[in-house]
């Protein structure tokens, strides 16, 4: 089937990131099978995660089609753009549906892409991951790829304004090799394995970006633990809690 949308909106992302200088570092394309459903995995520190965890798919000339949630495909600007990609709505009150499109994506011979923290982590740390990636891998009979980002929380993040006038701004992908996930499997088991694996590459990720912050202004995109500024997970449930 041809794509009228997707390759058009690809074509005009790379031209802005020439524009913007960006440094992509994507190591590990290779790990994204060329062929057959597989259930993308990524951490989740941007607004812009999907487009980068698109590009990694690209030199194996493969589309993602992208669960999110409902309310991107209402907006009258992205919502034709999601639907014309063929990316997955999610309505978080009526799961059921989203689950079964993604299904037959997945069956179809298609690649999906899920963050399994379901929102963004302000503390640029992993969240706990839901199962529903796993439980999918395993009833569509196909391979779970961890994908881990660095630096696109930069450009534009949840509580901080977008800031897409920073040029020469380093963006790492690291994607891991593929995981079966098996039926005889508990998809909790999978599911904690998964999440290891993505940390690994997150924290590969993090050691192999370029840059640091440039003074006591600019160390909120890094997580407490790395010596930023950002939120810790412990002071973000509190503040959800009050």
């Amino acid at each position: 089937m041809a794509e009228l949308v997707y390759r058009p909106v690809i074509g005009l992302a790379r031209t802005l990131f020439k524009a913007w200088d960006l440094k992509i570092d994507c190591q590990g394309s290779e790990n994204i099978p060329r062929s057959g459903g597989a259930v993308l995995v990524s951490n989740h520190i941007s607004y812009l995660d999907f487009v980068f965890d698109g590009l990694a798919a690209l030199p194996q000339k493969r589309l993602v089609r992208f669960m999110a949630k409902e309310s991107v495909f209402r907006h009258r600007i992205s919502g034709p753009l999601m639907r014309g990609m063929k990316h997955i709505p999610v309505d978080r009150k009526q799961g059921e549906a989203a689950y079964a499109h993604a299904l037959d994506s997945l069956k179809s011979g298609e690649i999906v892409g899920v963050f399994p923290e379901a929102t963004i982590s302000e503390s640029f740390t992993l969240k706990s991951f839901k199962s529903g990636a796993a439980r999918l891998a395993q009833e569509a009979g196909v391979p779970l790829v961890p994908v881990a980002l660095w630096g696109t929380q930069r450009l534009w993040t949840k509580g901080h304004p977008r800031n897409f006038r920073r040029s020469h701004t380093p963006i790492t992908i690291r994607v891991g090799e593929a995981m079966e996930a098996s039926r005889e499997q508990y998809a909790g088991a999978i599911t904690r394995r998964l999440r290891e694996r993505v940390q690994e590459l997150l924290e590969a990720a993090q050691r192999a970006y370029p840059v640091r912050p440039k003074g006591a202004d600019d160390t909120w995109w890094m997580p407490a633990h790395l010596g930023g500024t950002a939120p810790t997970p412990e002071q973000l449930r509190t503040a959800q809690a009050l």
